[in-house]
């Protein structure tokens, strides 16, 4: 056996000795004994587990669960907790407070005890939430207790098999996700505790606190005050699922104190489900996801569908649709972005004229639709675009409405500084109960608001690789040889965010604003080994748009074709 694979094993033998858990124990003592059997396969096994460690960075921690320092267990949650500690008591003054979340996968409850003992050991004030709840629901409560920071553990929408370490900031950053320097400063107090070896040996304690109902409550109530019923809806149709996940009983408490009727539920997906047994990818922008969702549409004549991701933090809406298979579409991100977007700004415009304070903003994610900085511009607001992911968007100057085109929208930012799928499911609920009373439907929002600040429609396109390098290469290639046109559309500048002075903070982004007035976008996905392209138009019909869209879709494919 070379030495690596022995390093491996003492690696592995060592992080045995301190696991807790006996399942990952069991897993981790027979891959070792094949191992140093000679079990090649057992060998690579090992080398994928403990070559390295997951990164924790401005997301946390997420990844597959198993035994191992690059999966997702109670060893590597330890180690996080007691190194987020570290960092919560070098930067706060007194005791420090921290509130924990989880939801419905698995591990999260487990994971969620282990890091109030630790926190508790550690000398902070721990608060643990009382069940399982919606992220939304942990990012209130770090606000709403006046909390130094708030973990909530939960993977999202990723496989069945995932989980993550959530962690956010209260005091100057608001209740917001982490951005950098914190990441990099807590990641190296974690490393410290790692390198010190046995976390069995780290103080624990059960004298962490479960928070009462009453900040469930008080979510509840802030959140229905975003957009009560409007007389005259009582016999508005709509479906709702949570997608197994953890929304159903905080939004149906929401949904009856706003005053809404109750919605016709997806049986089979409203409570928490660990295998996620109905979806191949719990996520509702994934083909099939919403499917049980139209079938039981179609069934009751509904006039729209709600869909919570599995920790409620996203909000997806789908429609009736002639046109579309089945009689009904997804509406996209950016659809549901500009709907809520136009919503804000009118409350915005309308507090001004009243008096109210001056600054309000809207905010997106720089590959989200420029939409809404047409309606900013409408409704004399300032506009912010900002590097993917709402740790940026939260901290826009004045917003109060930002969104990114993945299904996030921060709609009450007085309260949750982070994408909240009930907040934005009330108050796209108050608009189209609204609509309704006015004898229209949400199709025909998106068509006053096309025919209000001209129709934006966008695309994207994704090519996946098995070897990260293509990406690199690609962007390499773009920044070398920028492109000159995509098809008959020529370029009119080109923005290279990695560089300084681009005015936000650097990424590895390329966006070209074409003579046309289009924008293309393209990054490399921050999750998954693709590179991603976000292709958006403006024109004077909702069909000139889509045309748009569908000849640069070709375009880009064919440039990538090429760089590839």
């Amino acid at each position: 056996m070379n030495a690596t694979a022995s390093e491996r094993l003492a690696q592995a033998r060592a992080w045995l000795r301190q696991d807790p858990d006996a399942s990952t124990r069991d897993e981790l003592a027979g891959i070792i004994t094949r191992a140093a059997g000679g079990d090649a396969a057992a060998v690579a096994d090992l080398d994928d587990r403990f070559a390295t460690r997951l990164a924790f960075g401005t997301a946390g921690l997420r990844g597959a669960l198993g035994a191992g320092s690059n999966r997702m267990n109670r060893v590597l949650v330890a180690q996080a907790a007691a190194g987020f500690a570290g960092y919560l008591l070098q930067r706060t003054q007194g005791r420090p407070t921290v509130v924990i979340g989880y939801d419905g996968r698995r591990n999260s409850r487990r994971f969620a005890l282990d890091s109030a003992e630790l926190f508790a050991g550690a000398g902070l004030r721990a608060i643990l939430l009382p069940r399982l709840l919606p992220t939304p629901v942990l990012a209130f409560a770090v606000r709403h207790l006046g909390a130094d920071a708030g973990v909530m553990v939960t993977a999202s929408h990723n496989p069945p098999n995932d989980n993550g370490y959530k962690v956010y900031l209260g005091g100057a950053d608001g209740g917001s996700q982490i951005v950098a320097p914190a990441d990099a400063e807590i990641a190296a107090h974690i490393q410290r505790v790692a390198d010190a070896g046995d976390v069995s040996l780290l103080p624990r304690s059960v004298g962490y606190e479960v928070a009462g109902e009453e900040v469930v409550d008080a979510y509840v109530s802030t959140t229905a005050a975003i957009a009560h019923a409007p007389y005259g809806v009582q016999e508005m149709r709509w479906v709702y699922t949570a997608m197994h996940g953890v929304g159903w009983e905080t939004f149906s408490r929401v949904v009856k104190a706003a005053g809404y009727p109750a919605p016709r539920v997806v049986e089979e997906q409203r409570d928490p489900d660990a295998t996620f047994r109905t979806v191949a990818f719990p996520n509702p922008e994934e083909p099939g996801a919403m499917d049980l969702a139209f079938t039981r549409a179609r069934a009751v004549d509904a006039e729209f569908i709600i869909a919570n991701d599995p920790d409620a933090d996203r909000l997806a809406i789908a429609i009736p649709d002639a046109g579309a298979e089945g009689g009904w579409r997804r509406l996209s991100g950016n659809e549901v972005g500009l709907l809520l977007g136009w919503r804000a700004a009118k409350a915005a415009k309308a507090a001004r004229d009243a008096g109210g304070a001056e600054g309000a903003s809207l905010a997106c994610s720089l590959v989200s639709s420029p939409g809404l900085g047409a309606i900013a511009e409408a409704y004399g607001l300032d506009f912010h675009e900002t590097l993917t992911g709402f740790k940026w968007i939260s901290r826009a100057p004045g917003a109060v409405f930002g969104f990114e085109e993945a299904l996030g929208y921060l709609v009450n930012p007085g309260t949750v500084r982070d994408k909240d799928g009930i907040s934005a499911a009330v108050a796209l609920l108050g608009m189209a109960a609204d609509a309704r009373v006015r004898g229209i439907t949400i199709a025909g929002l998106l068509e006053e608001l096309g025919a209000e600040i001209g129709h934006f429609a966008s695309g994207q396109v994704a090519v996946r690789v098995e070897d990260l390098s293509i990406i690199a290469n690609s962007m390499i290639s773009l920044r070398a040889e920028p492109p000159a046109s995509f098809g008959t559309r020529r370029v009119a500048t080109v923005d290279d965010l990695s560089r300084a002075g681009s005015g936000m903070p650097s990424g590895d982004v390329l966006r070209y604003r074409l003579t046309d007035g289009s924008r293309i976008v393209i990054r490399p996905s921050g999750t998954e080994p693709k590179l991603k392209v976000y292709i958006d138009v403006r024109a004077e019909s909702a069909a000139e748009a889509a045309a748009a869209v569908a000849e640069l879709e070709v375009a880009v494919r064919e440039l990538l074709a090429e760089r590839g």
